[in-house]
């Protein structure tokens, strides 16, 4: 595997919108995002994978997920500015996102919660875990 990262194009035109539910996963780690991606899609989830939060709101307008997958370390922008900002964006607010981040203080899970993140999972994850707060949040943002 390459130590180049490399992200999917976000091309809404190229991915269907009525196929599945999207997650945008934002993970710098490549072998952590193509693990996750790999387990989303084999879920029946649309993934739309970056590895850093320079493209966040590119990939929202054009990717437009219904639940994100966030890392609090990236290389250029912590996940935590990348949630403040999330929430206050009018048209996005909406969007659950589920944390998933090596901090394990719960100081760190309580300011993440306090953003407005819905979920944190501490990596390694618990996939069967994972999915099933996914199809929670997803099941809750339909209704």
């Amino acid at each position: 595997m390459s130590s180049e990262v490399r992200s999917l194009p976000v091309d809404a035109d190229a991915v269907s919108k009525t196929d599945a539910n999207r997650i945008l996963l934002i993970e710098d780690n490549d072998l952590n995002r193509q693990m996750l991606q790999d387990y989303i899609v084999f879920c029946g989830y649309q993934v739309l994978s970056i590895a850093g939060g320079s493209r966040f709101f590119e990939a929202l307008a054009d990717f437009q997920p219904q639940l994100i997958l966030l890392d609090l370390r990236l290389p250029d922008i912590d996940g935590y500015t990348l949630l403040a900002q999330l929430k206050q964006k009018i048209g996005w607010q909406h969007i659950p996102v589920i944390i998933v981040s090596a901090f394990a203080f719960k100081a760190d899970q309580q300011r993440a919660l306090s953003l407005g993140a819905r979920r944190y999972f501490v990596k390694p994850v618990n996939l069967n875990d994972l999915r099933q707060a996914i199809a929670d949040e997803l099941r809750g943002s339909t209704t």
